[in-house]
């Protein structure tokens, strides 16, 4: 009797912890067992679970469940929710935004991207937005869907996104500027130059210059300052400081200090009565100056995913019951039939139906030659097309062509976050209370040893100010931005960011042979007729008998035939052996084309020959052997040169291929590959790869992302090569959208220079907070030297989180291997 599914849910999840059959059958097991799970499926390569559950179906037992098997599991049918997060000025206020966010009943899981001000949520069934959105409005990290959830409003323009911040910032920084350039011309113009001093004392007096530095101040504080104060007072309140509650104690105490001297002197002691209002403004005016250029360097970082959006024109001419019209690409369904004319982008991905052209592919596959199109040839969204007129149906359209996947696929490799983040995140988290500390600590104890309270202000705004965790916050993430921008730029897609280090681990790298490092597709490379044919007989009666044929080597013969400008003999009765190749009949006689083992069954008389690399195909027209073709699988072009680089660069490299023993030694001599496996099956190869893991070698594998989805699995990193318009996306963590062998060592030096930016921005950024909070503290003082300018503090603080963002962009300059 049927089963009633009336009352049955389909339910998606992503399980971890899978690594081979095993895994596979325990986790399925461990889900069939949750009460209410009827059915349960579990995927190796994509690692991915579909139950279908029923009534009592509970997620938070299958959870638990799932946790003490040891395989946990996290909900994918709600899609993955991409929010701007406003108010992100810092690492600290990154960790604050996550731990929000992830405090939610609503939200699952958050991960909060500071260099991109974005955070990827994954949201609980049924979950409220409107909660959410109330929620972190209250906690001071507003938040924007930049894909709305259902009952979300759309978000017409995304409030916080990088690239549009840089104009804001410079017209602050400007009007800053313009207010602060007087400040510092009256007070520190005196110190510069003392007959200054002299004749603005001799004219104005003391406090006609102190009141204009006032109200310059205070208009630069509540003006462009003002973000400082609307966003770090209300986090001061609630008890959790971060870099702009830093910016509001400092300016504010330097400022009050200052007001004091200025309207009540007598309240202050006769050797404190100096006026920082200049380092107030000043302040403000360098912050502001490096958000600018920080927030321009990070809109260059972000380049990548915007060139390749630009690839994609806004129109397109649909062409319905005999009329053309131009429309929007929204507008496109898929089955359209849409005109491309000369020099024009194609639009969505589809299927030629008329017209002939040629149309370059470069900015998606780094083929430099346009490739031709005629009916029944795919286009891709974004290429463009030459001087030919085609019409196309449109077989992909929106989020589902190759361009937007990739693009989605770049996204998700920024926003990715390596496991060092984490620590940096939890550092940040604590570090401003700490600063705060320090700074009381440091001016407590000068005033109360140093008896100089304007030296101890000096020194607590500086400590405020110097120890902003900006950099430290920018150093991981903003160098992932550039380089998987970048990659993606040269033709290599990390589909996930922490492939981008272990790459970097990988010490062997082992290739698939066929379509990876070969072409894919056997061609004739030699004709040998008997002395009771010639060539053009041989080659003609083996295509006439191969012409029904669907087998890569009848297409090879074919094509051979056709090449010479052969036709096909004329022959029927076509019946195909399985695994030996093909009887025809062709002037009343038997006609057999196939393996010499083959013929040899048949009766014919094969004569010996030396063993071969190549494959053959041997020809016999009734008892009479009239000769053999040879046909091989040519090896790419770049296929030497990415092999020498990667040895060159210390790897070991191997090759395996369910070939045969013969052609793929010959495959490796060529290449100089050493080590060489062939006739291996899909499970033959996961489990050579298992085997060099238990050696302790990390493992990358590079396959052509179809047939080879498990050993891809099974690998460290999984490369896998596409072919433009099919990039394996759910195949490997690493997708090479060209299919050519060099991308490999693309990745390679992408992934090796990313991890050393890191490292170099996490030791500048780490090394000047240890180095100069010290200074800021008075530690030079204290040994006769000078004290840290609260202005110098501010450039110095603003410099840092700049220059972190500049040496990630060195990134951009890398080129393909």
């Amino acid at each position: 009797m049927p089963r009633d599914t009336s009352d049955t849910t389909t339910r998606r999840y992503a399980v971890d912890n899978l690594s081979c059959g095993s895994c596979v059958a325990r986790a399925e097991t461990a889900l069939a067992a949750v009460p209410g799970v009827r059915t349960a499926e579990v995927n190796l390569a994509t690692r991915r679970a579909t139950l279908e559950t029923g009534a009592g179906f509970d997620p938070a037992a299958l959870d638990q469940a799932m946790v003490a098997a040891g395989y946990p599991v996290r909900p994918l049918d709600a899609p993955p929710l991409r929010v701007s997060v406003g108010n992100l000025n810092c690492g600290g206020c990154a960790s604050r935004a996550e731990t929000a966010l992830n405090a939610l009943p609503e939200v699952l899981e958050a991960q909060v991207n500071l260099a991109l001000k974005r955070a990827d949520l994954r949201l609980a069934p049924g979950a409220d937005w409107a909660r959410v959105e109330a929620a972190m409005e209250t906690a001071g990290y507003p938040v924007t869907p930049l894909d709305p959830p259902a009952g979300a409003a759309p978000a017409s323009a995304p409030e916080h996104e990088p690239e549009d911040e840089a104009a804001p910032m410079r017209r602050a920084f400007l009007i800053a500027a313009a207010l602060s350039l007087p400040v510092v011309v009256l007070e520190m113009g005196g110190h510069i130059f003392p007959a200054f001093h002299h004749w603005q004392m001799a004219t104005f007096g003391a406090f006609l210059p102190h009141l204009v530095q006032f109200l310059l101040t205070t208009a630069v504080l509540a003006g462009p300052g003002r973000v400082f104060f609307r966003l770090g007072v209300p986090a001061l309140l609630k008890r959790a400081p971060e870099m702009n509650s830093l910016v509001v104690l400092g300016t504010s105490a330097a400022w009050a200090w200052s007001t004091v001297v200025t309207f009540a002197p007598g309240l202050v002691p006769e050797t404190g009565r100096f006026v920082y209002f200049e380092a107030a403004a000043v302040i403000v005016t360098l912050i502001l100056l490096g958000r600018w250029l920080e927030a321009r360097a990070r809109g260059r970082a972000g380049a990548a995913i915007r060139s390749l959006m630009a690839l994609r024109p806004d129109t397109a001419i649909r062409v319905a019951g005999g009329s053309e019209r131009e429309v929007p690409l929204a507008d496109l369904r898929r089955g359209d039939l849409i005109r491309l004319k000369p020099g024009g982008r194609v639009a969505v991905d589809g299927t030629v139906v008329e017209g002939d052209s040629y149309v370059d592919e470069a900015m998606l596959t780094g083929e430099p030659l346009p490739v031709a199109k005629r009916a029944g040839d795919s286009v891709t969204a974004g290429t463009v097309n030459g001087t030919g007129t085609l019409v196309y149906r449109a077989t992909a359209v929106g989020a589902d062509t190759v361009l937007a996947r990739i693009v989605a696929m770049v996204e998700d490799a920024q926003a990715t976050r390596l496991p060092v983040q984490s620590l940096i995140n939890k550092v940040t988290a604590i570090f401003v209370p700490v600063v705060l500390a320090i700074a009381i600590v440091a001016a407590g104890a000068w005033l109360i040893w140093g008896g100089d309270p304007a030296k101890a202000l000096v020194i607590g705004v500086s400590v405020l100010i110097i120890a902003c965790p900006c950099a430290m916050g920018l150093a991981t993430p903003v160098s992932i931005l550039a380089g998987t921008g970048r990659a993606a730029e040269l033709g290599v897609l990390f589909r996930k960011g922490d492939a981008l280090q272990e790459l970097s681990r990988v010490n062997l790298v082992a290739f698939d042979k066929t379509g990876t490092l070969t072409e894919g597709r056997p061609v004739v490379t030699a004709v040998t007729p008997s002395a009771h044919a010639d060539d053009a007989t041989l080659l003609a009666l083996a295509a006439g008998a191969e012409a029904a044929s669907e087998h890569p080597l009848a297409r090879a013969i074919l094509a051979e035939a056709g090449a010479r400008g052969l036709a096909p003999a004329a022959v029927h009765g076509f019946e195909a052996v399985t695994g030996g190749g093909v009887r025809a009949q062709v002037a009343g006689e038997t006609l057999r084309v196939g393996s010499r083992a083959f013929l040899s069954s048949e009766g014919v008389a094969v004569p010996p020959a030396d063993p071969s690399e190549a494959t053959e195909v041997h020809v016999a027209r009734g008892a009479l052997y009239l000769g053999h073709l040879s046909l091989s699988d040519p090896l790419k072009p770049e296929a030497a040169r990415a092999v020498a680089a990667l040895k060159a660069r210390g790897l070991r490299v191997a090759m395996m291929s369910g070939d045969a023993e013969g052609p793929v030694q010959a495959a490796a001599a060529t290449l100089g590959i050493a080590e060489a496996h062939a006739r291996l099956s899909p499970a033959d190869k996961r489990a050579q790869v298992a085997a060099w893991r238990a050696e302790g070698l990390r493992v990358a594998f590079v396959g052509d992302g179809l047939n080879d989805a498990a050993v891809l699995a099974e690998a460290d990193v999984g490369i896998a090569l596409g072919t433009g318009t099919d990039v394996a996306i759910e195949a490997g963590d690493v997708v090479l959208v060209s299919g050519a062998p060099t991308g490999v060592v693309t990745a390679m030096e992408v992934s090796r220079r990313t991890l050393r930016n890191i490292a170099q921005n996490l030791v500048w950024a780490f090394g000047y907070n240890v180095a100069l909070i010290p200074v800021a503290a008075g530690l030079l003082a204290l040994a006769g030297g000078p004290l840290l300018n609260p202005m110098l503090a501010a450039g110095a603080m603003a410099a840092s989180s700049v220059l972190v963002v500049l040496n990630a962009l060195r990134l951009r300059r890398m080129v393909a291997a």
